[in-house]
C-alpha cells in the first residue's frame, strides 16, 4: 500500500495594519485577522503536525492552535515570506502611483519584474522547494499543516504540481485561504494532487 501524506497550506489572516506589501515586516494579526483564522479551521483536529513561518501574523496563530490541539508546532525559517525590497510597508495604490501597469507587470513576470531590491523569485522557489521537500521526508504518511504566507503557498504549489516559477501569481491566495495537497508515495516516486484551493474547513 501507498503512504499518503496530506498538506494543509493556510495563509495568515489579515495583519495589523490593514492590506498592503508587507514581505518581511513582522506585524501581528489584527482582531479581523485572528477571528479569520479560528473561522477557517474550525473544529478541526486532525492535524498531527504543525509547521509554521517564524513571522508573527503566522507563529502567533500557530502556536495557538498547537496549544488547543496539544500538537508540536515548528518554526522553519524558509518559509518566511520573499522580501519585496523597496515595495515593503507599501499599498499598492503607491506602487502604481507612477507606473500604473507594474503590478500587473510583476505577476505576469515575478523573475525579471521584480520589485527593486527584492529576494529573486528564483531563490524564494529554491529555499520553498527545500522546506517542501524535507517536509514529506520527514512527516511521510502524516497529516501536517503548513501556516505561512501567500507568496510561498505559491512556491509550495509550484513545486507540488510542477508549475513554473514564473506562473505562480496566476494562484490567488486570500487571506486566511487554506489549501490540502495530498501526496501518493511510492517509493522515492510521488505523485502530488492538489484536493481543494483557498477553502476552510
Amino acid at each position: 500500500m501507498p503512504a499518503i501524506t496530506i498538506v494543509d497550506l493556510i495563509r495568515h489572516g489579515e495583519p495589523v495594519g490593514g492590506r498592503k506589501y508587507r514581505g518581511c515586516l513582522d506585524d501581528p494579526l489584527s482582531e479581523k485577522g485572528w477571528q479569520q483564522m479560528w473561522g477557517a479551521v474550525g473544529d478541526f483536529s486532525g492535524w498531527q503536525h504543525i509547521v509554521t513561518s517564524p513571522l508573527m501574523r503566522c507563529a502567533g496563530f500557530a502556536d495557538a492552535l498547537g496549544n488547543r490541539l496539544g500538537v508540536g508546532v515548528l518554526r522553519d525559517a524558509r518559509l518566511k515570506e520573499g522580501d519585496v525590497g523597496e515595495w515593503e510597508g507599501k499599498l499598492q495604490s503607491e506602487i502604481c502611483a507612477n507606473e500604473p501597469l507594474r503590478l500587473f507587470e510583476f505577476k505576469r513576470d515575478p523573475v525579471s519584474r521584480a520589485p527593486p531590491g527584492a529576494e529573486p523569485a528564483t531563490e524564494v522557489h529554491a529555499r520553498v522547494g527545500e522546506a517542501w521537500r524535507e517536509m514529506l521526508e520527514r512527516h511521510r504518511g502524516k497529516h501536517v499543516l503548513v501556516v505561512t504566507h501567500a507568496g510561498v503557498i505559491r512556491m509550495m504549489l509550484s513545486h507540488a504540481l510542477g508549475l513554473p516559477v514564473g506562473n505562480v501569481y496566476r494562484i490567488n491566495v486570500g487571506n486566511a485561504g487554506l489549501s490540502r495537497v495530498q501526496i501518493e508515495h511510492h517509493g522515492d516516486e510521488f505523485l502530488a494532487t492538489l484536493m481543494f484551493h483557498g477553502g476552510r474547513l
